[in-house]
């Protein structure tokens, strides 16, 4: 690992500066936008469109790459980001935050894709699982770093939008003034949904289902917090609880996994995690105890993830990867954009209890499916490793991580 990140650490340290950046940026415009004014349903659409945008730049970046190469897009994409998050407190009206929201979360696709080709284009094939483990652990890193400096001023004051704006502005100094080659960009040629549900139906559903859930706790939970009535630095130490959480519960889950039938995993994770949120849901707990249900949450979540990935690595054969990963990221979009949606619908017609109803709802729907699966047909005999990899994460990085995984087998 220390070979790796002294290979990498330009790479490494620039992805968590954006991560730093674009965390304070998502907390920030709940709590923000719920100062000025917006409505619930107002903010879900903001926080929508930011998934929106990033299920569009997973299509376009690749196309853009291609064209005019890995610098320049870095480069452009970058610009757009740090120009994008001052101009929040400047035009503090919704519909404008949501078009500009779309742009920043093209943008960050375009940079997560071009990031992580590069770091698989520098890594081995021994090292490749290492480096993909540190980059998801620089991005968990980045993200718990930006709830704690959330803290530094007031969410009406101009300087928490600087702060970001400079933090991704420094965060492609390190990239492009390293010494590495840009890589070549390879084509990844798709399944079609029909022939990608036929190999993992529970891996499809749950890929959309997960997708629904992880938009609507990062996207939701600042505001969430602000109709609450929590104050930033409750907000900001619960948002990053759960990435605390998705951290810590990663390998042992991992573990888990590979040695155990990973749908019975899922089912458990799912029943565990509505079970949660339900108790979250009808009771009014104190700030200790959801700070416990926060940290369940994303530890649940994130290797929830992982492991669908995993199970639906199981039925396909290496060839396929790179192009199923393309498919359940797009599932995975899909689900993202709907979830803040839902959420606010909900919280708008209950009240803040609606943001732990609607990640109730969709776990019970993926445990439900779960089981019914299991009657369907029997495990994989045959498994791969698990690898653990954050939501975040672009097609490039999924295909990688599905093939360094079928060359690692499981301990079953």
């Amino acid at each position: 690992m220390l070979k790796v990140i002294a290979s990498s650490w330009p790479l490494l340290l620039g992805v968590m500066l954006l991560m730093v950046g674009n965390g304070i940026q998502g907390s920030l415009l709940g709590i923000r936008g719920s100062i000025e004014g917006f409505s619930t349903l107002e903010l879900s659409v903001v926080m929508s469109a930011y998934f929106a945008g990033f299920l569009g730049g997973t299509r376009l970046a690749p196309t853009m790459i291609r064209r005019v190469g890995h610098v320049r897009v870095f480069a452009a994409l970058g610009s757009m980001i740090s120009a994008v998050i001052v101009i929040y407190p400047v035009m503090p009206d919704w519909m404008v935050w949501t078009a500009l929201r779309v742009l920043s979360g093209f943008c960050f696709s375009g940079v997560y894709v071009t990031a992580e080709s590069w770091l698989n284009n520098t890594a081995t094939n021994d090292t490749r699982g290492q480096a993909l483990s540190a980059y998801m652990i620089v991005q968990m890193i980045g993200i718990i770093s930006s709830q704690i400096l959330l803290n530094v001023a007031e969410p009406t004051s101009f300087t928490l939008f600087v702060i970001p704006s400079v933090l991704v502005s420094l965060a492609f100094m390190p990239i492009l003034l390293a010494a590495t080659p840009a890589p070549t960009f390879e084509t990844i040629k798709g399944l079609s949904f029909r022939e990608l549900f036929r190999i993992s139906p529970l891996g499809c559903m749950g890929m959309l289902l997960t997708g629904g859930v992880f938009a609507a706790m990062f996207g939701m939970a600042s505001v969430w917090g602000a109709k609450a009535g929590l104050s930033v630095r409750e907000i900001s130490l619960f948002i990053g609880a759960m990435y605390v959480g998705g951290l810590i519960l990663q390998y042992p889950i991992g573990w888990l996994s590979d040695r155990s039938d990973r749908r019975r995993l899922i089912l458990g994770l799912s029943v565990a995690a509505a079970l949660a949120m339900a108790v979250a849901t009808v009771v009014d707990l104190p700030f200790v105890a959801l700070l416990g249900i926060a940290m369940a949450l994303g530890g649940i979540t994130n290797p929830l993830y992982s492991l669908l990935i995993a199970y639906t690595n199981d039925f396909l054969q290496k060839e396929d990867m790179a192009a199923a990963s393309s498919g359940l990221l797009f599932l995975n979009g899909l689900g993202a954009i709907f979830g803040p949606l839902a959420t606010g619908w909900l919280m708008d017609k209950i009240g803040p209890h609606g943001f732990f109803l609607f990640i109730c709802v969709l776990f019970v729907a993926l445990a439900a499916y779960a089981g019914w699966r299991m009657t369907q047909r029997a495990a994989p005999l045959g498994t791969g490793g698990y690898a653990p990899l954050a939501p975040t994460a672009s097609a490039l990085a999924v295909g990688a991580v599905m093939e360094q995984a079928e060359d690692a087998p499981s301990h079953r």
